[in-house]
């Protein structure tokens, strides 16, 4: 695979009170992914950036939120997610403290 496109596959770990839960009870980690990123490929760029081993990525499209000012009307934009199931033993900590 192109190393550059594997580079922007992801774009920013999904930090919630879900993801947080779902790596400590699974091993899972939560992604923000490019809209037309494969499995393959988010699975490819995780091992490269991390150095670690994945087991299996779930990905789901998140519908943007219906928003209104006023009169106006509109949406955000809707988005990708990937669940990355690391292999035991493998860890990928994002606040720096071990």
């Amino acid at each position: 695979m192109n190393r550059e496109r594997l580079l922007q596959i992801l774009l920013a770990p999904h930090i919630s009170e879900k993801s947080t839960a779902s790596a400590d009870d699974f091993g899972q980690h939560v992604f923000r992914v490019l809209p037309d990123a494969t499995k393959r490929e988010i699975k490819g760029a995780v091992e490269d950036l991390f150095k670690v081993k994945v087991e299996s990525v779930n990905v789901v499209s998140v519908k943007g939120k219906r928003k209104r000012h006023g009169k106006q009307a509109g949406s955000r934009n809707d988005w990708k997610k990937a669940y990355v199931r690391l292999e035991s033993g493998h860890d990928i900590r994002f606040t720096g403290a071990e």
